[in-house]
């Protein structure tokens, strides 16, 4: 087994196995700690679920073209049941275009929230607001899951998953103004610290260099910031 298909095994298990966990919860405690700390904790695990399918769609996990798709159809589907076609297409759109007004991801409203829900509605589909809320009954009904359980660990973490997803890769590295360090990709890049590219968004924040290397999975990114240079040409930090 490679070393991309075991580490997106592993991000798939985690997720799934947490949710698991907590979805089968009898009793919640809403006055602990640990609640919202599982909570963010899925959020975090959602990120992680939807950037192993991103790095599907670059040929991140596997040399093989199947187990590739295969991996971005079921990480997009276990996410909120989106399309992988579509996404696909879309996402090539972005790297093709990035920071224009062809990039499907830009908006050239930069106010953080407008451009969120014009990013959130140019992808959700009446078909996958459909699915989600079968998913949802067939949990509660079938499955006997709690309907308080499901808002917070399934539904809750899908949007914090979302926004993080938006805020590190869409919104952070692609506003405007757009400065010349920012060429050819019309995109920042986070300042090398490599436990906040992890805590923060699974080195997606490290996000000229995925421009720049497109095919490296979210676990080598942190390689490929030590390798470009980290300084402008007046001594300051490529931001």
């Amino acid at each position: 087994m490679s070393m991309g298909i075991f580490i997106a095994s592993m991000v798939i298990g985690l997720w799934a196995g947490h949710l698991g966990w907590m979805l089968s919860l009898r009793e919640i405690t809403y006055t602990s700690p640990m609640l919202y700390v599982h909570i963010i904790l899925q959020g975090y695990l959602y990120t992680g679920l939807f950037i192993t399918a991103h790095d599907s769609m670059h040929g991140g996990i596997s040399a093989n073209r199947t187990v590739n798709t295969l991996f971005g159809r079921v990480g997009l589907w276990l996410f909120a049941a989106f399309p992988y076609r579509r996404m696909f297409t879309k996402h090539m759109e972005h790297h093709h275009h990035p920071g224009t007004e062809d990039d499907p991801d830009f908006s050239t409203h930069q106010n953080p929230i407008r451009w969120f829900f014009s990013f959130f509605f140019s992808y959700v589909t009446p078909v996958q607001i459909l699915t989600m809320a079968l998913l949802f009954n067939i949990g509660h009904l079938v499955f006997g899951f709690p309907v308080a359980n499901l808002i917070l660990f399934w539904v809750i973490p899908a949007f914090l998953g979302t926004f993080q997803l938006f805020h590190f890769g869409t919104y952070a590295p692609h506003r405007l103004p757009h400065t010349p360090e920012m060429a050819p990709h019309n995109s920042r890049s986070q300042k090398r610290n490599h436990l906040w590219a992890m805590l923060s968004c699974w080195f997606f924040g490290y996000h000229w260099e995925h421009h720049q290397y497109p095919g490296t999975p979210w676990w080598r990114l942190h390689g490929k910031k030590d390798l470009t240079v980290p300084y402008n040409s007046d001594g300051t930090e490529r931001i």
